[in-house]
C-alpha cells in the first residue's frame, strides 16, 4: 500500500488527474489478454491447489499450467477493475467542489492510497 499526498491547484485539475488515470487502459488491456487466454484454454474449469505452496503471505504453484496463468490474470483484471470503480466513485464525490468557482489562492492536499484520493484537505492563501 502507497499513501502520498498530492496538492492541486484547482478542482479541475485533480479532476483532470482522475479522468486520465492509467488504470482504466491497463484494465482494457488485461481484459483484452484475458478473453484471448479464454479461448485458447477453452472452457474454465476449477482451478485445483495441486502444486500451490504457501510461503508466508505469497502462493508460489509448482509447473504452473496456463489455467494458473488464468486465474492470475482474472485476479489482476478484477483488482485492477475494483480500482477504476473506487477512482470512479471518487471522481463522483469531488463533483460538489464544482460548486467553489473561482479557487484562486487555494491548495488542494490529497491523500491518496495506492493512487486513489482517501482525503482533502482545502487549504486558503
Amino acid at each position: 500500500m502507497v499513501v502520498e499526498i498530492k496538492e492541486f491547484e484547482s478542482v479541475e485539475e485533480l479532476e483532470e488527474t482522475l479522468d486520465k488515470d492509467e488504470i482504466r487502459n491497463l484494465a482494457e488491456k488485461s481484459k483484452k489478454i484475458r478473453e484471448v487466454v479464454m479461448k485458447l484454454a477453452g472452457k474454465k474449469s476449477s482451478a485445483e491447489n495441486l502444486g500451490e505452496i504457501d510461503v508466508g503471505s505469497i502462493k508460489i504453484v509448482l509447473e504452473a499450467n496456463p489455467l494458473d496463468e488464468l486465474t492470475a490474470i482474472e485476479s489482476v483484471v478484477r483488482s485492477h477493475q475494483e480500482r477504476l470503480l473506487t477512482l470512479q466513485k471518487a471522481r463522483e464525490g469531488i463533483k460538489p467542489l464544482d460548486a467553489l468557482g473561482d479557487t484562486d489562492g487555494m491548495k488542494f492536499l490529497v491523500v491518496e492510497n495506492n493512487g486513489v484520493p482517501e482525503r482533502i484537505l482545502l487549504k486558503v492563501s
